[in-house]
């Protein structure tokens, strides 16, 4: 064998196309996958609230929102732009906001107030993109160094596990050969193999649950209760092919706005867009190129506040950068942002499928639990890789306390800290009290020696400067 070719697997692909168009396919769909159960949850949760916020909607700006970031991007960056969890709050706070003119709200109408919120929540983004395209990045770093970034990445991961372990445990067998496949493939795998282990994870699994299911396999609800381990009731009701719900009654737009409505939503921003830094040095940290620098955190932010604002516009949901996608590019090594492209054609393309939708979400839980045992650990290790390639000494009683606070708060305020403005209430979930208190502690403590630079290599992973 060549040994300037090695072997797939090996080292990171930085251009699919060398893999073949039906490889890349392949890839873009394992990212469809990974992105699709977290994507496609938020919607389901909120329409628990009460809320009709739509599946279809959510994916078709999970798509549309994704082309855009790479516009954005310079076409640079391999993040995919799902539906974020950290506005769940929010949506679940408007839903029960019984005063003044909401008093008599239909959810319906609710939803388009909640929207109108999210909307002006993504244009926060495209401020603090000002403010750093102003100031400058390397000012902005100064106040997010590695001691701050890498253990808000650790916690990224940290926070999901509770969903992995939830969703595992409706049925452990079928979580453990959903994980099982994966090792196996990503650990023993040759070539495709080894590229589309979460694919694979995910096909391997429901195929192994399908034959189950016609065996009378159970599975446990939601409620605790035992149930049929699929259930395709959803499949059977939904047409092949339909419109968007906002294109099939278009007036222009979704979302309307009332300042309550923007106290509840636009404040979760905060979170958001921490956490949106933090998987931008996660991103990075896995490829290896800083895109903090170059195409530029003002870019990245631009993005996804952007396609964030256009959802809440058309009654989509807030978008994020998904660490789930950072967890297939770790485990993939393939590194080519347009196979994250083609997921997000693919999510645009199936968005008008109802019965599509309906046969993913017919996926069992476990399965899903299953893939983020592996996806969601990955992400923490990043985080503890971005720390130890960038030097961060913890001898140091600075980076030790900046670093346990983070942690500390990260882990420690499991349902958020709540306060009333305005006669709303705002709450703040774990991360971003995380990031606020390390941002702080590192601002206020003396001995922040760090110098924001361009040191990321194809050797190290992600040096966003050294500490």
């Amino acid at each position: 064998m060549n040994k300037t070719q090695p072997p797939i697997g090996q080292q990171p692909i930085r251009d699919a196309r060398t893999l073949g168009l039906p490889k890349m396919l392949l890839l873009g769909l394992q990212h469809m996958f990974a992105m699709f159960g977290a994507t496609v949850l938020v919607p389901i949760l909120v329409q628990g609230y009460g809320l009709p916020l739509s599946i279809q909607t959510t994916l078709f700006f999970a798509g549309v929102g994704t082309l855009f970031f790479h516009v954005c991007t310079r076409l640079k960056v391999p993040a995919f732009l799902g539906s974020s969890f950290a506005f769940l709050g929010g949506f679940q706070a408007m839903a029960q906001m019984d005063s003044g003119m909401y008093a008599t709200m239909e959810p319906a109408e609710k939803l388009q107030y909640t929207c109108g919120g999210i909307v002006v929540a993504g244009l926060l983004y495209v401020i603090l993109a000002l403010v750093i395209k102003v100031v400058g990045v390397h000012k902005v770093m100064r106040y997010l160094p590695p001691v701050v970034t890498g253990p808000i990445i650790i916690l990224i991961g940290l926070n999901l596990a509770p969903s992995a372990v939830s969703n595992a445990s409706t049925c452990w067998w079928l979580a453990l050969v959903a994980m099982a496949i994966i090792v196996v493939a990503n650990i023993w795998g040759k070539g495709m193999i080894k590229i589309i282990p979460i694919l694979l994870g995910v096909v391997g699994a429901y195929v192994v649950a399908l034959i189950a299911n016609a065996m009378g396999a159970t599975a446990l609800d939601a409620a605790g209760n035992v149930s049929p381990l699929m259930d395709f009731s959803g499949v059977q009701s939904s047409a092949p092919i339909g419109l968007q719900p906002f294109l099939s009654n278009f007036s222009g737009s979704v979302a309307k706005f009332d300042v309550s409505a923007i106290l509840v939503m636009a404040p979760i921003a905060i979170a958001s867009m921490m956490e949106h830094i933090g998987d931008m040095s996660a991103i990075s940290a896995t490829v290896g190129e800083n895109f903090i620098e170059d195409p530029g955190l003002h870019r990245t932010l631009i993005g996804d506040g952007i396609a964030t604002a256009l959802a809440g516009l058309f009654g989509g949901p807030a978008n994020t950068t998904y660490g789930e996608n950072t967890g297939v590019l770790v485990l993939s090594r393939v590194h080519d942002p347009r196979v994250i492209r083609l997921a997000a054609i693919y999510a645009l393309v199936l968005s008008f499928s109802p019965a599509f939708a309906a046969l993913v979400s017919s996926i069992p839980d476990a399965i899903i639990g299953g893939v983020s045992f592996i996806l969601y650990g990955m992400i923490s290790a990043i985080g503890v890789r971005n720390v130890v390639e960038n030097q961060v000494d913890f001898t140091n009683s600075r980076n030790l306390i900046i670093a346990a606070v983070i942690l500390v708060c990260g882990l420690g305020f499991t349902n958020g800290l709540t306060f009333q403005v305005g006669g709303a209430s705002i709450t703040l979930t774990s991360l971003a009290i995380a990031a606020i208190a390390g941002i702080l502690l590192n601002a206020i403590l003396p001995g922040n020696d760090f110098h924001f630079g361009k040191t990321a290599t194809s050797d190290t992973a992600a040096s966003l400067g050294r500490y």
